[in-house]
């Protein structure tokens, strides 16, 4: 997951509204949004590589999302995938601050990462880079590569836009949120971030939908909880920036 566009506790009927892509290499194999078998609690797309994810919810409301921190320093070999970690909050029985001040211990086992964490009560993020739990205000937010809100063109522009169609709209209609996700619009070079990839990957990279010869957006997930907690999720996949599937959920937390 390399966007996460999301709004908490500012909308009338939609405590949590989120709109998230993520971008992947197009060849690492991936299962679609599911309740899965082997863990039937949890609504998630699946990486069929390592078997974690990278967005999941739980019916008892239990929402998680990560993105990779992004520094070819941070890329060392032999450490645990970062997928396992959503995967692992969503199965354990535990608040999302037990859970990240434990991460706090093993933080070193994975290469960076930033995690979101909790519900439609409280949400919390950690970066393993910056060592730091903090509680998520209600407001509009962004995070992507490097930790939440950081100004990045792509963040600036996911959280305008999703704060913009929300402040106006009483019923949030999905296509809506997916065309917010679909923008490929680049950045300009002098607002670009150094992230030590070089100049003309940045660019590649800076759309919220991005679309490279071997690395893209391989899905994009709205996910809704409203004030009668009842949860909306709709995934779309893609392929090479060719449209794939929809799968839809509803349900009601239980």
């Amino acid at each position: 997951m390399c966007l996460i566009n999301f709004q908490l506790h500012r909308h009338p009927h939609y405590p949590l509204i989120v709109a998230a892509n993520r971008d992947e290499s197009y060849d690492r194999p991936t299962a679609p949004a599911a309740f899965w078998e082997d863990e039937p609690n949890i609504l998630a797309g699946r990486d069929l590589l390592q078997f974690g994810t990278w967005l999941g919810i739980t019916k008892q409301g239990r929402f998680a999302a990560l993105t990779n921190y992004r520094d070819p320093a941070h890329m060392e070999p032999g450490k645990i995938s970062r997928g396992a970690i959503v995967r692992d909050y969503s199965t354990q029985d535990v608040s999302p601050l037990a859970f990240m001040q434990s991460l706090q211990e093993t933080k070193d086992d994975y290469t960076g990462f930033n995690l979101i964490a909790g519900n439609t009560q409280q949400l919390l993020h950690y970066n393993n880079v910056q060592n730091e739990i903090t509680e998520i205000i209600a407001g509009t937010h962004g995070l992507s590569n490097d930790s939440l809100n950081t100004p990045w063109p792509k963040v600036t522009k996911g959280k305008n836009l999703l704060k913009s169609y929300v402040a106006g709209t009483d019923k949030l209609q999905i296509d809506e949120l997916f065309n917010i996700l679909s923008n490929t619009d680049r950045a300009m070079d002098e607002d670009l971030p150094d992230t030590g990839v070089g100049l003309n990957l940045e660019r590649q990279l800076s759309p919220l939908f991005i679309k490279t010869p071997l690395y893209g957006t391989r899905s994009s997930t709205v996910l809704l909880i409203d004030e009668d907690n009842q949860v909306t999720f709709v995934e779309r996949t893609y392929n090479k920036g060719s449209f794939l599937k929809e799968s839809k959920f509803s349900f009601q937390i239980n």
